[in-house]
């Protein structure tokens, strides 16, 4: 019963970047969705991106148990750099900023156990107009691995797209042959899409040679903080999930972009919702918050140990959205285990009413018929018995509540 899904996962494990990295999907914090491009240290000191702000997320990251949790990339977004290359070339960080470089900083983060990230575009300037990779690869990759760089993120500003298909691999076998594990992630295929949609010309991303190349890649265009971003996002996803989701697995990852989790755009119910359908989708969990001024309510869903267990699964397999019903506005998100279990999320995208219950058939579910046990990961539920030819009946609150997210286990199977 489990042999195809093993026989899927190691075949995406050997079409992966051969750097090792990624087995299951990347956890870690970002800058960029909270922290944007700030950079008055003056008017903003607790806000702007800095070595001060990545010190003190590496210290809470460890203190608050982030790390413990699996989160242990720590990576600093766009606006890091000054606005020119130094004498020799090089990229130099913000003077005023990081007044001690940028291998201090790494040096810093890996003295707490946890991984450096970095920011850098394709093109010739960064999105927000620092200085690009584009005619100094191998300089800027040489002093990446100087300063102890453990995960790269590549944008796709100012670049051609249609050079993306040659470059973003390039620069992939260039960090490759630094002999440094390497995390890349790449915006290759956000670029094509969004290209697709703005021009009105067929540029169909290469998903194959997009996973061959990349440990992650983005799909779609940037999450706002806010809760129409997110259902943007994960209707796009269900919508094109035929076109990608198959080149998922050990080693690379297709990513919707990063948790709005602890912000201001989410209810507590959305954001359980984003962490449900992310883990489905088998999506890197980057975090992006101010980790000082959590509330307790998101750091309990951002480190509930049965969801991230259910998202770095070994098998690797991408879940699908399985059901949706555009007049109930409920769909349905389900993901095969390595085990033999399944993880739903019942997902409603009502903004108004009342709690209702829904009934789902196996079919709608895509579930085997079988008998089952059922538990609600988020434990606002006991654990039932789903027989087989039943319905299974779920309550779920409007703006996006989500009840379940159910990991399912045969009886025959279970003590």
């Amino acid at each position: 019963m489990l042999l195809p899904w093993l026989v899927a996962a190691l075949a995406a494990s050997a079409a992966a970047l051969n750097n090792g990295l990624a087995l299951t999907p990347p956890m870690g914090w970002l800058t960029w969705e909270r922290y944007r491009c700030i950079t008055d240290c003056k008017k903003y000191p607790d806000e702007c991106i800095s070595e001060a702000l990545i010190k003190r997320t590496a210290d809470l990251m460890v203190s608050e148990g982030y790390l413990a949790a699996g989160y242990d990339y720590l990576g600093i977004d766009d606006c890091w750099l000054e606005k020119e290359r130094g004498p020799d070339g090089r990229l130099v960080p913000d003077r005023e900023r990081f007044p001690n470089g940028m291998k201090a900083v790494g040096d810093y983060i890996h003295s707490k156990g946890l991984k450096f990230g970095l920011y850098e575009d394709y093109g010739n300037l960064t999105c927000a107009g620092y200085p690009g990779v584009l005619g100094n690869e191998q300089l800027d990759i040489d002093t990446f691995v100087e300063w102890g760089v453990d995960y790269i993120k590549l944008d796709g500003c100012y670049v051609d797209e249609a050079q993306m298909d040659e470059g973003y691999p390039a620069y992939g076998k260039m960090l490759n042959q630094t002999g440094r594990p390497i995390l890349y992630s790449c915006s290759w295929p956000a670029y094509q899409e969004d290209y697709n949609v703005k021009k009105k010309h067929i540029f169909t991303p290469d998903y194959e040679s997009i996973s061959r190349h990349c440990n992650l890649w983005r799909n779609w265009g940037d999450i706002d903080d806010s809760w129409s971003s997110m259902k943007e996002i994960m209707t796009w996803f269900g919508d094109n999930q035929d076109r990608f989701a198959h080149f998922a697995g050990p080693g690379n990852w297709n990513d919707p972009d990063m948790l709005l989790i602890g912000n201001f755009g989410l209810s507590v119910d959305q954001a359980r919702v984003q962490m449900a359908v992310w883990s489905v989708l088998a999506a890197p969990l980057l975090m992006s918050t101010d980790l000082a001024n959590m509330r307790d309510e998101f750091k309990e869903i951002l480190l509930n140990k049965d969801i991230i267990a259910v998202n770095q699964d070994p098998m690797g397999k991408q879940g699908l959205r399985v059901f949706k019903n555009n007049q109930t506005k409920i769909s349905v998100w389900n993901r095969q285990l390595h085990d033999g279990s399944n993880a739903l999320a019942f997902v409603s995208e009502r903004e108004d009413g009342s709690p209702r219950s829904y009934s789902f058939s196996f079919s709608q579910m895509q579930l085997p018929q079988n008998s089952y046990r059922v538990q609600d990961l988020y434990h606002l539920e006991d654990d039932r018995i789903l027989k087989s030819m039943e319905d299974f009946e779920v309550r779920i609150n409007p703006t996006g509540k989500y009840l379940h997210y159910i990991p399912i286990s045969p009886l025959d199977k279970l003590n």
